[in-house]
């Protein structure tokens, strides 16, 4: 068992000194083998480092390479700032002399375009002054539409320039000159029977004028509305012929010459009856003949008056109708602008320029406007009616002096020669006739114009309220 156990252990030992040699063995093989794998790792760090280093010095220079662009552009930049401030300085001393040039050019300008409107004001009315003579004037007879061209100056639709100054100064020592002189042409007139016809025509200054159409001398009256000749309907006196013919063929030096400017050759007319009674009446039949003149010329313009700003009112609201419905209302504002001397249109677009108030203020502000046109509606209504009412007074006072000469007469001659008492009645039944006959027509006159003033005036309000209604009944619908 001894035996058996040192065996075990001399074993033991051998085994044991025996595997503690391979052990030596194998780890003085392994170190070596680190040993050389840390040599390698040594190198190959060496071998790095020195790369990086290089690198590193590489990546130096280049940074030192770029701080000294970056040096030289910031460098660069400051003087390009400075020299960008100088600039900029110069730029606003420049802006500001600029400034100041501008107001100084704003302020000429504001003077000039004062000037410009105080020329284009007195362009402007010296062209309506110069409008007025040449339509007035009896040489337009003979060159019709010779004031043409001076509707674009007056209606604004052009600056007058100097141009233009120089046709209304030469136009206007033209008229000037022409009405200084006598001038004979041929030209057209309307002869007594309503024809147009080419004659010879004497005009006499600005005065007269006198035709002479195959055998036919007479005088011709001017109208300023057709600037036309038209044949008196009665031909002068032959003691007026043979002057005017003498006249003609140089044989004379005078000639007959109407001031007025047809006034007095009118009254040529009515040699026949009227100027033959006329004499007869009295003193008190010339305040009845201007009577009549004055209810005539009344007359005339109320119908001019109401011809010129006559208007459908239904088309006109229809169409206004449509407009609003359609909501365009610049085309309807300058469809009322342009009738601007149209009562309806006229009072219509005062509540057009107020379509964003309240009905009240539009009901006023159309009320007002009305109102304005009142006074234009009614111009001369009550002068018209006050001579109606003053010529059969005339007529009654010339027929109460007729009789007081009469019976005068009577008393001073007694009755027995009858045609010194004549005058004495022919003036009291001429003035009573004459009266009666201005009275009758100009109180029917009258009566017509105040229906026709209440029509006019009904009618603006009748369609005032319809396009109220109208505005407000289409907003009413869209909103």
């Amino acid at each position: 068992m001894i035996k058996h156990c040192l065996l075990i252990g001399i074993i033991l030992v051998v085994c044991f000194t025996g595997f503690s040699a391979f052990a030596r063995s194998d780890m003085r093989q392994d170190y070596k083998i680190l040993e050389h794998q840390q040599q390698q790792l040594v190198d190959k760090a060496l071998a790095e480092k020195e790369q990086a280093q290089n690198q590193a010095r590489d990546q130096l220079l280049v940074i030192q390479n770029d701080k000294k662009a970056l040096q030289e552009g910031i460098e660069k930049l400051k003087t390009d700032i400075k020299t960008l401030k100088t600039q900029n300085q110069k730029v606003r001393d420049h802006v500001s002399k600029l400034k100041i040039e501008t107001e100084k050019l704003n302020q000429d300008l504001e003077k000039t375009g004062a000037m410009n409107r105080e020329f284009e004001g007195v362009v402007r009315t010296t062209a309506k002054d110069l409008k007025a003579l040449l339509i007035q004037s009896i040489q337009s007879g003979m060159t019709p539409d010779r004031q043409t061209f001076l509707e674009p100056v007056i209606l604004q639709e052009k600056f007058g320039s100097m141009d233009d100054v120089k046709l209304l100064s030469d136009l206007l020592f033209e008229e000037i000159h022409a009405s200084g002189k006598v001038n004979v042409a041929k030209g057209l007139i309307v002869d007594r029977q309503g024809r147009e016809q080419q004659a010879k025509v004497m005009t006499l200054g600005n005065f007269t004028s006198v035709y002479m159409l195959d055998k036919e001398i007479g005088f011709l009256l001017y109208s300023d509305q057709s600037q036309r000749f038209f044949a008196l309907s009665k031909l002068p006196s032959k003691k007026i012929r043979d002057k005017i013919t003498d006249y003609l063929q140089g044989n004379s030096r005078d000639v007959y010459m109407d001031i007025s400017k047809g006034g007095a050759i009118r009254q040529l007319t009515h040699e026949l009856n009227l100027m033959e009674q006329v004499p007869k009446g009295g003193a008190i039949v010339w305040p009845i003949l201007i009577i009549l003149v004055l209810a005539v010329l009344i007359l005339i313009e109320r119908i001019i008056f109401f011809s010129t700003r006559r208007v459908n009112p239904e088309q006109l609201m229809t169409r206004l109708r449509e407009l609003i419905i359609a909501g365009d209302w610049d085309t309807c504002r300058t469809y009322l602008e342009s009738m601007p001397h149209k009562f309806l249109p006229k009072v219509l677009l005062t509540a057009l320029a107020l379509k964003d108030r309240t009905r009240p203020e539009i009901e006023n502000a159309l009320q007002e406007a009305i109102l304005g046109e009142i006074p234009k509606i009614e111009r001369f209504l009550s002068t018209l009616g006050m001579l109606a009412a003053i010529a059969p007074l005339l007529g009654l006072l010339g027929t109460v002096t007729g009789m007081i000469n009469t019976f005068h007469v009577i008393t001073c001659f007694g009755t027995q020669d009858p045609r010194m008492m004549s005058g004495g009645i022919s003036e009291a039944l001429v003035t009573t006739m004459l009266g009666l006959a201005v009275a009758i027509p100009v109180m029917l006159a009258h009566t017509l114009l105040s229906r026709r003033v209440e029509t006019q005036i009904s009618r603006m309000e009748e369609k005032s309220v319809a396009f109220v209604n109208m505005m407000f009944k289409t907003w009413a619908q869209r909103h």
